[in-house]
């Protein structure tokens, strides 16, 4: 807020009549005084006393004349110093005031010289940025022409380029991610070694940024592999936000050890060879709805924070979840395991469905623990099934299952009677049922299971 500066008064200039004025004054005044005391003199008896009475009367009276005229001039020196001083204040005001000016145009000057440069910071900005752009734009064009050169050595150099205009642009990694995803997605040359060894690369271009523990990670990238053709798969510690493999065909080796699933994994109708699931820390939900293993599947530790769904999928070779964990309801309904399966010390925190499953190798759940429903109606076993110290905290349903070979619930702990309604085992099976299992001879073939 600015102080108003306080305003001087008007200087006016002295007439000269008024000096003229004062001198007569003091004229007429030492003219008086003279004249008073010449009669007081002259009243004197004595001709010396009057004499010298007249002489200190005239001296009395020039005296008195003078200091009038000095006290006048004293008067006027006072009113010239105080003009003086007054003078001097007004040229300290008027250059304070020309500072204030000077002052306010040079911040004024600078004000606008640094919103030009701004403007021309801004211009330039644009103009690098419009330049980085085109020049990224031609970057990318080129490296899509060159992953689809007929030439699998060009198309190679086309995934090195990509990979390395994602890595120097983060911007970009989304798209990078889904080009790579699409030419994997395309159909393969059956039999063609090299355009295999152009697929390996794009695989691992892929995966190897996906290791949230590398410095070259790239976050946040999808993959849509939906179909896609894959050999030898290996996403081993990667940290995979939303992967969907719907259909895709895994040859060879396929490793999913250690990595962590933060979206949901679809893997429904995906075939494998051989898959790893050791060690999976799965944050949402996984999905192998109709997939088909042709060998070995292994779930060892795995942890399914929000379930898994393996509804009708087939599972060809040896099967094991050993130690893996089940945050959520887990479904195996209507699922085929062609060969040994084993769930043994699985941890079943919410329910378990494994309605109209078949095992046509033997099954352990051997020291597994389900903590709420455990459904087996309808479950074929055609080998060896062990529960064996198996720990059932919730209902237990074994309603018209089948036990092919030996069944086995020795040790095996239930918070309530299980329920076996219409179960049926073979005769010479040499099975240990739990305690108070009513157990009825069918037929030469089959013993029937009953409820009490």
């Amino acid at each position: 807020m600015a102080v108003d500066e306080p305003t001087e008064r008007e200087l006016r200039v002295m007439p000269w009549w008024l000096v003229l004025v004062g001198l007569l004054v003091a004229v007429a005044l030492g003219w008086l005084v003279l004249d008073l005391l010449l009669t007081e003199a002259d009243r004197a008896s004595q001709p010396d006393t009057r004499a010298t009475l007249r002489i200190d009367a005239i001296r009395t009276g020039l005296t008195v004349v003078a200091g009038t005229g000095g006290g006048l001039a004293l008067l006027l020196a006072a009113r010239r110093q105080w003009i003086a001083e007054r003078a001097q204040r007004h040229q300290e005001n008027v250059a304070a005031r020309d500072q204030v000016h000077r002052d306010r145009v040079q911040a004024h000057a600078e004000a606008v010289a640094e919103a030009a440069q701004r403007h021309q910071d801004r211009q330039s900005g644009a103009a690098e940025h419009d330049a980085a752009e085109r020049r990224l734009t031609e970057l990318y064009t080129r490296a899509v022409e060159l992953l689809g050169n007929d030439s699998a050595a060009v198309r190679l150099g086309g995934l090195h380029a990509l990979e390395r205009l994602g890595q120097d642009n983060p911007g970009q990694r989304p798209t990078i991610a889904a080009v790579l995803c699409a030419y994997l997605r395309m159909p393969a040359p059956d039999g063609e070694p090299r355009e295999t060894e152009v697929r390996r690369s794009a695989q691992r271009v892929l995966t190897r940024h996906l290791r949230a523990d590398d410095a070259a990670h790239w976050p946040e990238v999808v993959l849509d592999l939906t179909g896609a053709a894959l050999v030898d798969f290996d996403a081993t510690g990667c940290t995979l936000v939303d992967a969907d493999f719907t259909r895709a065909v895994f040859t060879g080796v396929t490793s999913f050890a250690g990595a962590t699933v933060r979206g949901r994994l679809i893997l429904g109708a995906a075939i494998f060879h051989d898959v790893v699931f050791d060690d999976l820390a799965a944050e949402a939900m996984v999905v192998l709805d109709g997939a088909r293993v042709g060998r070995s599947a292994s779930f060892d530790r795995a942890r399914f924070a929000e379930g898994l769904s393996c509804q009708r999928a087939t599972l060809g070779g040896r099967t094991s979840f050993r130690r893996a964990t089940f945050h959520q309801p887990t479904s195996f309904d209507t699922t085929r395991f062609e060969d040994t399966a084993t769930f043994r010390e699985a941890v079943f925190l919410s329910g378990l469905s494994m309605e109209h499953t078949q095992f046509e190798g033997s099954v352990s759940f051997r020291s597994a623990r389900l903590a709420d429903m455990a459904l087996f109606r309808w479950t074929m076993f055609d080998a060896e099934a062990v529960f064996e110290q198996a720990q059932f905290s919730g209902a237990a349903n074994f309603g018209r299952a089948q036990f092919h070979g030996m069944a086995s619930f020795d040790g095996a702990r239930f918070s309530r009677p299980p329920q076996v309604d219409q179960a049926r085992a073979s005769v010479d099976g040499g099975h240990v049922w739990p305690a108070g299992t009513v157990v009825e001879r069918l037929d030469d073939e089959w013993l029937l299971l009953v409820d009490r």
